[in-house]
């Protein structure tokens, strides 16, 4: 069961937990910056060598505020799990677009908060007028790349050979959705 508060989605996950998806705030950054951490040690799909540093989450939660951008946490028993974000164009030509972002501990994956992170994400850019969201995902990441296409994303180019992980070269798609078509 979903229930909805202004800018909070709550909902079960697979495994019976209650799921918070919500706005980050500035208490969150310690969490974030410790689960960055984790992801990047294990060598998994996030575009980062470092985690920011707890002053730096703080700062950057608050320019998303300032800005007008997404910037939504999964939370589960005061654990968060994921994130989710949206950073619109930073210029008045580029404003009606998004370039959107995520990702979830190991430990979160597979209990359905990817899919309602994409939901959250695309009510807030149809309530945020914006008409085109990107976002790039690695080759390799099968499982992202078809929920990506299953909610709507068309893939625009590729950029070859574009990471080196896991001692591979690895493809960077480029994937889009676009709202109110003309």
């Amino acid at each position: 069961m979903i229930t909805a508060e202004k800018n909070i989605v709550k909902f079960k996950a697979k495994d019976g937990r209650e799921v918070t998806i919500r706005p980050a705030q500035a208490s969150d950054a310690e969490h974030i910056t410790t689960a960055v951490r984790e992801i990047i040690e294990a060598g998994e799909f996030i575009q980062k060598d470092e985690p920011r540093t707890v002053q730096e989450e703080q700062d950057f939660i608050a320019s998303v505020e300032k800005n007008n951008h997404m910037y939504v946490v999964a939370e589960v028993e005061d654990e968060v799990l994921g994130i989710a974000r949206v950073l619109r164009g930073e210029i008045k030509m580029k404003r009606h677009t998004g370039l959107f972002r995520t990702w979830l501990i190991s430990k979160a994956q597979g209990m359905g908060i990817g899919k309602q992170f994409m939901n959250y994400t695309l009510n807030w850019c149809k309530e945020n007028n914006l008409h085109k969201l990107s976002l790039t995902v690695f080759a390799s990441n099968k499982v992202a790349y078809e929920l990506y296409k299953k909610v709507g994303f068309e893939q625009e180019g590729v950029m070859k050979e574009q990471a080196y992980f896991n001692n591979e070269y690895v493809d960077e798609i480029y994937m889009s959705i676009f709202f109110h078509k003309k």
